[in-house]
């Protein structure tokens, strides 16, 4: 049977893998249905492979991420939440061996297809391969996964135009220019395989269900350590942590990810540990890492308000650069035409040159990325002499006031904020504007695209705010001296 549900997401769905698990479409619209109507206890599971599961954990519905974790009870700090031998993890081990025969060669080929930024959907023909198998070792972890992801592959044409942001549209349109091209790699390799060799039980496999399962990984998997190196060190392997990956993010973690190891068998655990009290009723939370909302919002399908990681990514063009420090009055910027002094630092700020890096970044923790910051300050300074005296991570730091003199910051800083004009500039709509289509009710994929707009230009007005303020104290400054 096929699921008629109207949300686009449903094109993913893996219709041909209803003869072994058919699909509920009972799809919830605030919170997708799981690939079974009734999933087994996860909980109880774990416990029954040999893993441990504190007293107090439940799962339980989260407003903001759907299911999620949280204490029945006051839990201490130190406490052990969760532990998972080492056989209940999902992962691909397969693709670190030697080869193989029959499906393991099959999979392993597919994965060596797979670029590395695409990581996931390498676990991803894993996680497929054990969908399709009747009485999977993993399926009652499987049953409980989402039957739809409500992530921007996903999203309805016109909501992925409403992102309104030319670098998550280029990653968004790469992830399914990839999947529709490694499709096709698929069902290549897949026809005239004998049964028994078939990695997917003979099912077909399409662009579809491969979303479906590089969305599912991507959203849940963690990068942990695998096997021991040469010299010491660990390879890390992607893994599936069937009931930790049911920790929603934040920021402040009450939990953490510890490796660890059986001293019985020396096999290895995954553990989950409090790193502080938590309080009844508290939900159990992981640091997913330091990203911006592009990540989270392509990796997971939620946007973080106010995120500090968030930024907004330009270009570094000299004719885009010339335009907006004449916009904040700087009379005959050169950066279309650096002088070869200026064009020699530039190439060290890999800003010119054999295979330049173009792509800088404002907002996040530097405010200003330094490379800009630091070009900026050399292509509009005059003297030669002064800027070869500074050191060039002193010139990329934000906190050097005025490496170059007070002149020489307030042209930098005037162009920066020029440049975030002509940055909000490029988006259609004003925040006022995406307030009020939100306030009037919209389908959940345009609610996260107006969400990630309004987050990115409020990253682009805070840089100026920021960077007005110091243009203010260094002005006063300025006027200071030249009355002194």
């Amino acid at each position: 049977m096929k699921c008629g549900l109207t949300m686009a997401a449903s094109k993913m769905l893996m219709a041909s893998f209803t003869a072994f698990r058919p699909l509920t479409c009972a799809a919830s619209a605030s919170y997708p249905a799981r690939l079974a109507p009734h999933p087994p206890d996860l909980i109880k599971w774990v416990r029954r492979e040999g893993g441990f599961v504190h007293e107090a954990v439940k799962i339980a519905q989260d407003s903001s991420f759907g299911l999620g974790l949280v204490a029945s009870e006051e839990i201490p700090k130190g406490s052990e939440l969760i532990v998972l031998p080492e056989h209940v993890p999902l992962r691909f081990d397969s693709i670190e061996s030697d080869g193989g025969d029959g499906v393991d060669s099959v999979l392993d080929d597919l994965a060596r297809l797979v670029p590395e930024e695409l990581w996931a959907m390498k676990l991803g023909l894993k996680l497929l391969q054990e969908r399709a198998k009747t009485g999977s070792f993993w399926w009652p972890y499987i049953s409980s996964l989402p039957e739809t992801f409500n992530i921007p592959i996903f999203f309805p044409g016109e909501d992925i135009k409403n992102l309104q942001y030319a670098p998550l549209l280029y990653q968004v349109n790469k992830r399914c220019r990839f999947l529709l091209d490694f499709e096709k790699e698929v069902k290549r390799a897949l026809e005239n395989l004998k049964s028994n060799d078939h990695p997917f039980g003979g099912q077909s496999v399409d662009a579809s269900s491969l979303g479906w399962a590089m969305s599912a990984v991507s959203s849940r998997a963690f990068r942990l350590y695998g096997k021991k190196l040469r010299g010491g060190n660990y390879n890390d392997i992607p893994m599936m942590l069937p009931l930790i990956d049911m920790c929603n993010h934040s920021f402040n973690p009450n939990a953490a990810i510890v490796q660890d190891q059986d001293n019985r068998n020396m096999k290895m655990l995954v553990k989950v540990v409090a790193e502080t009290e938590i309080k009844e009723n508290d939900g159990l939370v992981l640091n997913y890492g330091c990203l911006n909302n592009d990540l989270f919002l392509l990796d997971y399908g939620f946007v973080i308000p106010s995120n500090p990681y968030d930024c907004i990514e330009l270009k570094y063009d000299g004719a885009l650069l010339d335009a907006a420090s004449m916009a904040a009055g700087v009379s005959s910027p050169n950066f279309s035409a650096p002088s070869s002094w200026q064009k020699e630092i530039l190439c060290q700020l890999k800003l010119d040159g054999e295979a330049p890096l173009l792509k800088v970044c404002l907002g996040g923790s530097e405010l200003v990325e330094g490379r800009l910051l630091a070009a900026l300050r050399v292509v509009l300074a005059d003297d030669i002499e002064t800027v070869q005296k500074q050191d060039l991570n002193k010139l990329k730091s934000i906190s050097a006031e005025a490496p170059l003199g007070i002149a020489n910051e307030l042209a930098a800083f005037r162009t920066v904020i020029a440049l975030c004009v002509i940055a909000l500039g490029h988006f259609p709509t004003k925040i006022m504007e995406d307030e009020s289509l939100l306030s009037k009710g919209v389908s959940d994929s345009t609610q996260l695209a107006i969400q990630f707009r309004i987050q990115k230009k409020s990253v682009i007005i805070d840089v100026m705010r920021d960077l007005t303020r110091r243009v203010k104290l260094l002005a006063s400054k300025e006027t200071a001296t030249s009355q002194g």
